[in-house]
Order: structure tokens, then C-alpha cells, then sequence
């Protein structure tokens, strides 16, 4: 990290080791070494909530994070509570392709997976 100055605060979110490969690279390829895995959940979606998961340089105020073999993961205070004990995870497989977010705090997921409440 160059100049960030994070929180003490962490955050039950895990990491896979298939994620945090998948993770690395795409961070080595951006050449970037302030960049950090970042997982909002906003209100929308057609089941109520939906993830957003992208890489970020920011700090923000209450940001939780923490680090998985090099790869800092970071929630903000809002999502933190709808995300504790939640696992992302990366699949490359004929079935899906990409991040994928598995969150015990979900009741139920729309079709698409995409959404939750």
C-alpha cells in the first residue's frame, strides 16, 4: 500500500484460496499495489439487496478490513452486519465463471443470484 492509512476494524468475511489467486492476479496485471477487494451491499435487486464486488484504492471512514495471503479485503460499516460470516469464492467452471459470494445471512436469492433479503 502506498500512503493508506486503514482502521483497526475487521470484518467475518472470508476469503477462498481460489479467490485470493484469482484476486492477485487480476491486481498484478493492473500493476497496482494499493488496490483491495471491496464488498458493498446496496439496497436493489429483485430480492432486496444486492453484492457489489470491485477493486478499490479508498479509504473510507469505518472501512473493516482484512488480509488474505497479500489481498486485503474491505467492508464498509453499513454492509458489515449482512455480511458476517460470508465466503467469497472464486469458480471457473461450465456452470458459472467468476467471484462468487456465498452469505449464510441470505434467506433467500433471486434466480439470477445476484440479489438477496
Amino acid at each position: 500500500m502506498t500512503g493508506n492509512t486503514l482502521t483497526e476494524a475487521t470484518h467475518g468475511v472470508v476469503l477462498t484460496p481460489a479467490a485470493v489467486d484469482k484476486a492477485k492476479g487480476l491486481i498484478m496485471r493492473e500493476q497496482r499495489d494499493d488496490l483491495r477487494l471491496r464488498l458493498v451491499v446496496k439496497a436493489g435487486g429483485c430480492s432486496g439487496f444486492r453484492y457489489d464486488l470491485f477493486f478499490d484504492e479508498r479509504d473510507n471512514e469505518g472501512d473493516a478490513v482484512v488480509e488474505f495471503d497479500g489481498v486485503q479485503v474491505v467492508v464498509d460499516k453499513k454492509s458489515a452486519p449482512y455480511l458476517e460470516g460470508a465466503e467469497i469464492d472464486y469458480e471457473d467452471t461450465i456452470q458459472a465463471s467468476g467471484f462468487q459470494i456465498n452469505n449464510p445471512n441470505a434467506q433467500s436469492t433471486c434466480a439470477c443470484g445476484d440479489s438477496f433479503n
